[in-house]
Formats: C-alpha cells, structure tokens, sequence
C-alpha cells in the first residue's frame, strides 16, 4: 500500500510557501540610499553648475558649495548665495547652458 495524504495536507504546504513569499514581497525599501548624498558631492567637488526648480515652479541657477539633511547652499554668479531648504525643492538638474 502507499502513503496516502489528504487532500489538505498539500494545501497547508502551499499557504506556508505563500506566506514566506508573501512576507519576502512586503518588505519595506530603505528609507535612505545615500544616493542624494553621492551626487550632491559629486556635483560640489566638481563644480558643476545646476539649475534648481523649486516647488513654486521658480528656478535658480548656481554652483552647490555645501549641503546639509535640511538645506542646499548656492552659490550665484552676481547675485546673493541662497541656502534653499530641499522640501522647497522639486528637482535639480545639470546645467547644460552653463
């Protein structure tokens, strides 16, 4: 004679295996990469000059000097240095007129 299983048995395996997978898929992405942080050094050690979209739709246009968690240091050609909180910041991006 063979082992006979219930039909149930197979099923309880399955939700265990849903579960585990389940659990895998809700894990939370990491709140920080440190990818911001890599680029902003980048953008200052090479003085590449950006332009800043801010969330009233204004842009700035300067060299990043400094940076920190809250804000953005830049510096401007003629015009007065901004420190610019980055929840006032939409984007920023490499200024290709520059």
């Amino acid at each position: 004679m063979g082992i006979r299983t219930s039909p149930g048995a197979s099923a309880g395996r399955e939700s265990v295996r849903n579960k585990n997978v389940m659990s895998k898929a809700k894990t939370k992405a990491p709140e920080q990469t440190l990818e911001e942080v890599k680029y902003l050094r980048q953008l200052i050690a090479e003085g590449i000059p950006v332009r800043i979209r801010l969330s009233s739709n204004e842009e700035v246009a300067g060299i990043i000097e400094f940076f920190d968690t809250n804000f953005i240091r830049v510096t401007r050609d003629g015009e007065p240095n901004l420190f610019l909180f980055k929840h006032d910041i939409k984007y920023l991006y490499e200024d290709p007129d520059a």
